[in-house]
């Protein structure tokens, strides 16, 4: 059984990925890729994900009643994204903690209705899999965020599990992405490794996060702080939603006076519809399109940061540390 799981969660990690620069047709057909594509590449063949899914219910039926972590991410409705990026966050944490089952669980209920009804994709929502959790009979459950921050959506996921804590026997909700100190050099040392070979002193590298009227938005700021710090000047740290705005890093490259070229890639841990089409759009008001009108040459990369193992290992040191503070 242990056999048969690892190979089909191998395999999950196998998709390509998609990293090409803006302006080529590869990358418009990426960007603009239909649902009526995806499903039909869906009834084509079964897809990793289900055969993974199929070896979960069966390890469920052995382990239940025992140890479960639940990975609960936002979701994404572009399947190879998520495959190698929350997929990728999931094989790395079941590898981690062998003793433990490892389940999922989306909070957005738009990506879980959309996955039941364009692929027969079924995915529980944050209330159903506790509802889940309490039939089974487990006794400790660790709930890990693929969160970046302690937003909005991180408040949401606590004040869910206040209403749960007392139907096991041990319960807690691990720390997101950018919880500490470590955490934010961690993430840059992360983000510039994947991206040094493009850090030649002419091009400015910028990462896209999605933004929040929350707080925690400060925290792009204390990154950007850290990779200034820590040196790598050519690094800015943008919002989609919320600030700094595209215009406000188009501002501070202009000023800075030396740059010809500008990389994009998503700070987001999957590359879906914000990455594909507010960043690398076609539209005028994508990030690409601005940056080409205000007169530079741009590249995309189409990753999130799920597929960097680095990343992955913050998220596992989390899910260790909620399990250390168990024993306390």
């Amino acid at each position: 059984m242990k056999k048969k799981i690892a190979v089909l969660l191998t395999a999950a990690l196998t998709g390509a990925f998609l990293l090409a620069g803006c302006g080529s047709k590869a990358d418009d057909t990426a960007a603009t890729t239909t649902d009526a594509k995806e499903s039909v590449q869906a009834t084509e063949e079964k897809s990793t994900e289900e055969a993974v899914a199929e070896a979960s219910t069966e390890q469920n039926t052995e382990n239940a009643g025992d140890k479960v972590i639940l990975v609960v991410s936002f979701g994404t409705s572009y399947n190879d994204s998520r495959d190698i990026t929350i997929g990728a966050i999931e094989n790395a944490v079941t590898a981690a903690f062998p003793e433990y089952e490892v389940r999922r669980a989306f909070t957005s209920q738009i990506i879980i209705d959309k996955l039941k009804e364009r692929d027969g994709l079924e995915i529980d929502n944050v209330e159903e899999a506790l509802d889940r959790a309490v039939a089974d009979g487990v006794k400790t459950l660790v709930v890990q965020p693929t969160h970046l921050m302690s937003g909005f959506e991180y408040t949401d996921l606590n004040d869910a599990l206040e209403g749960y804590k007392d139907k096991f026997d041990q319960v807690v909700l691990a720390d997101p992405l950018l919880s500490s100190d470590a955490d934010y050099e961690a993430v840059a040392q992360a983000i510039t490794a994947e991206t040094a070979s493009y850090d030649d002193g002419e091009t400015a590298i910028c990462f896209m996060g999605h933004g929040t009227e929350a707080d925690s938005n400060a925290d792009y700021a204390k990154l950007q702080e850290v990779l200034t710090a820590d040196g790598f000047e050519n690094y800015y740290i943008g919002t989609v939603e919320a600030t700094p705005s595209v215009e406000d890093l188009i501002n501070q490259i202009n000023e800075a006076g030396k740059y010809k070229k500008v990389v994009l890639k998503p700070l987001m841990v999957v590359a879906g519809d914000h990455a594909n089409n507010d960043m690398a759009g076609d539209e005028d008001d994508s990030w690409k399109s601005q940056f080409e009108a205000a007169g530079y040459e741009v590249n995309c990369i189409i990753e999130g940061l799920g597929q960097d193992e680095a990343i992955q290992n913050i998220y596992v040191s989390h899910t260790q540390a909620a399990i250390d503070s168990l024993a306390e």
